[in-house]
């Protein structure tokens, strides 16, 4: 091969690693990568110590793609319209990721998975978030989540204590 050839190729794979062009647009994308991932992450660590099915790696990597999809939408020149497009397949292909979650017990007619579905949805738009310079909302986001995940059942497990114990009758139920 000639020398010429060597310098187009060297080139070529230069060109092609060039979409990050300094080393301030490097440690953004880094930043909002990883802060997506930890989030994620924080969210499947909680889902995990339940013993549910979606756990730390699953919410680390739903919340980094979908912070991904976004970032290579604004790397790619998109206007808000279709960064947008872009947000609402995301949160489709999510919706679907989590109905795969989603159980009935055929015995007792219970339906199970529901909340690590909807949990898993919300990891994609923590990721969003990040993805789209939006860090402190992202971690309030988790936050709140967090809240969720913890102290709901808590309260949820002190009214169904009260009604079983004649304190606050349940409602009666309709029957067909």
């Amino acid at each position: 091969m000639e020398p010429n050839v060597w310098q187009q190729v060297s080139q070529t794979i230069v060109s092609e690693f060039s979409d990050l062009p300094d080393a301030g647009q490097v440690t953004r994308i880094l930043l909002r990568l990883t802060l997506a991932a930890l989030l994620g992450g924080l969210l499947g660590i909680e889902r995990e110590q339940k013993g549910k099915a979606a756990g730390v790696r699953t919410h680390m990597l739903v919340s980094m793609g979908a912070a991904l999809f976004v970032l290579i939408s604004q790397q790619a020149g998109m206007e808000q319209d279709d960064v947008s497009r872009v947000v609402q397949g995301v949160i489709a292909g999510v919706g679907f990721l989590g109905a795969g979650t989603i159980l009935k017990d055929a015995d007792d007619e219970k339906v199970k998975g529901l909340t690590t579905a909807a949990g898993i949805w919300l990891t994609a738009a923590i990721g969003v978030a990040a993805g789209m310079g939006r860090e402190s909302t992202a971690v309030l986001s988790t936050l709140l989540a967090l809240a969720i995940f913890s102290l709901i059942p808590h309260v949820t497990g002190q009214v169904g204590k009260a009604q079983s114990d004649g304190r606050n009758p349940a409602p009666p139920q309709d029957k067909p």
